[in-house]
């Protein structure tokens, strides 16, 4: 089997997503000579038609975890953009052993014993109990726009791609022992264009955390697209 030149990537999308929203980044990063995986996550995009009220937070834990082990990675830098936050802290548990680094792009980094159900904005948090009134097993895409995404192509495109998100993984509680301080290289990405208070709390708070490493971005929420070149510089200097 052929090695990387370079240390291999695993790039995770957030909710509403898939992997097919890296397709262009993932070509970029394969450029400079990098490994790349792009999972999607059990109940969406390629993998929507396996949408169930049984689907929670462990079953995407599991799906980041089993491409490492399916993959046989190590020394991988772990890239966790928006909600996969949540299932990417609970899987570096399970896989701090085989990483570089774990880069948190915009996204949420949640601390042992909270569930993403109280990190919902009062707009969210009124879209999850009408599903819950429906007996919903999933919650409606949002419109692109709302991720201050800088090209109306790529906007377009995202409207075209989302599906609905599992609601099971909204009720949650993660378990962390603190395997993430573990991981040799830790950052955080800001993407600053679009609004949310919580991303810059979580940018604050690893600013003065000289174990992390930080860039606020102006850019909409969707790094990968509005600004891919940078974000590969980033993402080759962190896994240096």
């Amino acid at each position: 089997m052929p090695t990387p030149s370079k240390r291999p990537i695993v790039l995770v999308h957030g909710a509403w997503h898939g992997g097919w929203c890296w397709k262009d980044f993932a070509r970029l990063m394969r450029a400079r000579g990098h490994d790349v995986y792009t999972p999607t996550m059990t109940g969406l995009g390629e993998r929507s038609h396996l949408m169930s009220g049984m689907i929670n937070l462990d079953t995407h834990i599991s799906d980041i975890v089993n491409v490492f082990k399916w993959e046989d990675l190590t020394d991988a830098v772990l890239v966790l953009h928006s909600y996969a936050g949540w299932p990417g802290s609970g899987a570096i548990e399970h896989i701090a052993d085989r990483l570089h680094a774990a880069v948190y792009l915009d996204a949420f980094v949640p601390e042992d014993g909270q569930s993403n159900l109280a990190m919902q904005t009062p707009e969210r948090l009124k879209i999850i109990n009408d599903a819950i009134a429906r007996s919903d097993v999933s919650r409606p895409v949002p419109k692109a726009e709302d991720f201050a995404i800088a090209s109306a192509e790529h906007c377009a495109w995202v409207n075209a791609k989302m599906t609905p998100q599992p609601l099971g993984v909204t009720f949650s509680t993660i378990k962390l022992t603190g395997a993430r301080d573990r991981v040799p290289v830790k950052a955080y990405i800001r993407g600053s264009g679009h609004a949310n208070p919580g991303f810059d709390s979580f940018l604050r708070k690893y600013e003065n955390n000289p174990a992390w490493r930080t860039w606020d971005l102006p850019c909409g929420h969707h790094v990968m697209l509005d600004m891919p070149d940078r974000l590969a510089d980033i993402l080759s200097e962190l896994s240096a």
